[in-house]
């Protein structure tokens, strides 16, 4: 029998709800029993599979108030979870009608005049996901969508820190006959999702970058592929010439938005001398109209740090950041309200790259500001970080913008505007440096990570190739 786990509420800070891992011979059961259901989904067809996702979104939207009351339970807030849910149902229709065009097979001549070419795609039979605790519902499923309709079938291991949208999660699934023979969650901690790498053939991994090397040891061991997308630490870099009223609403909303709480957050801002005043005092006036999400959930837009563990690492750059000389000018402390953690919008000046603010994932609506002499220290500043999933760039010339954007290491950059990748997906990107492994999972490439290209070379005469042994002679 598995140990049970106790969930902690993070509004509250009791432990009141409980989580039973699967032993590990259950898993592997379960695993078999998804690989059986793969080869009548695969068979189904695309029609036949976005038949049944459209059948599971219409559950979904059925149980939509449930799945949103779980996730509230788990996150401790309202607005991002009711926009989790619905980005979740709005993928659904986005992948249904993107995937008959990404897995049509295709047929051509070739440089050989008798040698056809068939090209195919097949997928891969079960796909693991292991997902964190920051968008439990969105983060579990944005590589699972596009699996299922590729032809896997798929395995979940959500956060077991916010486990609770599971069970309604499950009941949609479970009202499907088809999905649920090829889509399951378990719950439960790092040994089981350790256990789960052991028994699928490809895994998807969203967490930090410790976790990450782990998982992609052990996928190195299976030899089956891993796509990793783990820690960032985003910058944001603002010109002289830039919309300051822009500027300051866009990285304050892409710093504190679930309070922080993703990897894509706006965590050091870059700001040219001659408006650094001006920049801070504004980001300031705004950063003190928002409000704490308590003493009840709509009071506010800033909810509190889900994981406990984490409102730790946030108060630990904090106290660094300011015994090494950082000036707060707003929020700044960790506060313990209800029995949960809480932190208010938090704009720091006099900071340098000897803090742990300034280089390690923080994971909190902090805002450190820091000045810089001309560009070319920008992009000095920008890409002194271990770090590349995304930046930010404003600036009045969209050409310099670009200009500098070409010399950010990192994977997406958004142009007068911050976070839009969590806003649109088209933009196929990679993880830079150890921000994430693998193909992106964004755009068209997304689906096409769940299939393995198959080639059909097809001789179409009857004579000798001229490069057959020439036994006549």
């Amino acid at each position: 029998m598995s140990k049970p786990i106790e969930v902690r509420n993070p509004r509250t800070g009791k432990f009141d709800y409980v989580i039973v891992p699967p032993p590990p011979k259950l898993l592997s059961q379960q695993c078999h029993r998804l690989r059986r259901g793969q080869i009548i989904w695969q068979k189904l067809g695309i029609e036949g599979r976005i038949a049944a996702l459209k059948a599971w979104k219409q559950a979904i939207l059925s149980d939509r108030t449930q799945l949103i009351e779980a996730l509230v339970s788990d996150t401790g807030r309202l607005s991002t979870s009711v926009t989790e849910v619905d980005s979740f149902i709005s993928s659904i229709d986005k992948w249904c009608n993107l995937a008959p065009q990404l897995i049509q097979g295709t047929a051509k001549n070739t440089s050989i005049p008798f040698i056809a070419l068939q090209q195919m795609a097949v997928p891969y039979p079960l796909v693991g996901v292991i997902s964190p605790w920051n968008f439990p519902l969105l983060l579990s499923t944005i590589d699972t969508t596009p699996a299922l309709l590729a032809g896997c079938a798929v395995i979940v291991k959500p956060s077991e820190i916010t486990p609770r949208f599971v069970a309604p999660l499950m009941t949609t699934i479970n009202t499907i006959p088809q999905l649920r023979d090829v889509l399951n969650f378990v719950e439960g901690a790092g040994q089981t999702g350790a256990y789960l790498i052991e028994d699928v053939d490809l895994i998807c991994f969203t967490g930090s970058v410790e976790t990450g090397r782990l998982v992609a040891e052990a996928a190195a061991q299976k030899f089956i592929p891993a796509f990793l997308e783990l820690g960032g630490k985003d910058p944001a870099i603002v010109l002289e010439s830039a919309d300051l009223d822009l500027a300051t609403s866009a990285i304050l909303w892409g710093s504190v938005v679930n309070s922080g709480q993703s990897c894509l957050s706006i965590e050091r801002i870059y700001v040219a001398e001659s408006i650094f005043e001006e920049f801070y005092h504004q980001l300031v006036t705004k950063a003190h109209e928002l409000k704490l999400a308590y003493p009840t959930i709509d009071n506010g837009e800033i909810g509190p740090i889900i994981c406990e563990k984490q409102a730790a690492i946030i108060n630990d750059h904090l106290q660094d950041a300011v015994a090494k000389g950082a000036v707060i000018h707003c929020g700044g402390k960790l506060e313990e309200l209800g029995g949960g953690w809480w932190c208010r919008p938090t704009v720091m000046t006099e900071v340098d790259h000897s803090m742990k603010v300034m280089t390690e994932e923080t994971f909190g609506p902090i805002m450190p500001v820091m000045p810089f002499a001309n560009i070319e220290e920008a992009i000095n500043l920008a890409n002194d970080s271990i770090y590349g999933l995304s930046a930010a760039i404003f600036s009045e010339s969209e050409e310099l913008a670009l200009e500098i954007g070409m010399q950010i290491d990192v994977g997406a950059i958004s142009i007068n505007d911050a976070g839009l990748t969590a806003m649109m997906h088209e933009g196929e990107k990679n993880a830079f440096k150890f921000s994430g492994l693998g193909g992106s999972r964004m755009g068209k490439s997304a689906f096409k990570r769940f299939m393995r290209k198959k080639a059909f070379l097809i001789k179409t005469n009857i004579d000798k190739d001229p490069w057959w042994f020439n036994n006549e002679d």
